[in-house]
């Protein structure tokens, strides 16, 4: 028999991590950083046009967007990583998350689950396919850049970049499993930012 098992912090804690990471979105990470921007990755986060605030990515830049890359979306996720028990260790199955507007979980923009697939509220969607990973909090999931295939109307029609950034928890339980297939739900919160191609190939 499966069991589940929904390693929950509760609303309250999630609307704290929501907030800590709306509040240190915009700080350096919280690992050390001893890498320094090269000039060459300096161009690349500068010749990104997006009309948005762009992401500190100190320590991280192979995780930048394809120079030329337009932002189009920087939404807040909050949900969860599940995961299940196979008698030796915990395997990733897929993550069940909402995207907002903003950490405060106000104006519900797409909603995010196995592939990995994000959906619009206009029925569009993008699946990804992780470039390079980061970790800056090994106590969070990595920071990840992926390629995207887009299909269907709406502000993911044209997507062909993702990052997920300023992540909070969501990693494996550090416990054991009692039971084979049982499933942990693990929460946490991110910052997805959505990049169109650049115009040249588009």
């Amino acid at each position: 028999m499966k069991k589940t098992v929904v390693r929950s912090l509760g609303r309250p804690a999630i609307v704290a991590m929501a907030a800590l990471a709306s509040a240190c979105a915009g700080d350096a990470p919280v690992a050390p950083r001893d890498a320094t921007m090269s000039a060459r990755s300096v161009a690349a986060v500068a010749e990104v046009s997006d009309g948005h605030r762009l992401p500190d990515l100190t320590g991280c830049e192979q995780l930048a967007a394809p120079v030329g890359s337009t932002l189009v979306l920087r939404a807040f996720g909050v949900g969860v990583q599940i995961y299940r028990w196979n008698g030796a260790s915990w395997g990733f199955v897929n993550p069940l998350a909402t995207l907002y507007a903003d950490a405060g979980s106000h104006g519900q923009v797409a909603s995010h689950f196995g592939g990995p697939t994000w959906q619009s509220n206009s029925g569009g969607t993008v699946v990804g396919t992780v470039v390079n990973r980061c970790t800056p909090d090994a106590a969070s999931i990595p920071w990840v850049s992926l390629s995207a295939v887009p299909d269907g109307p709406g502000v993911f029609s044209k997507v062909a970049f993702i990052q997920r950034l300023n992540t909070v928890g969501g990693n494996a339980p550090s416990t054991t499993g009692s039971v084979v297939g049982e499933e942990a739900r693990v929460p946490y919160t991110a910052d997805y930012l959505f990049y169109n191609a650049p115009a040249a190939l588009r």
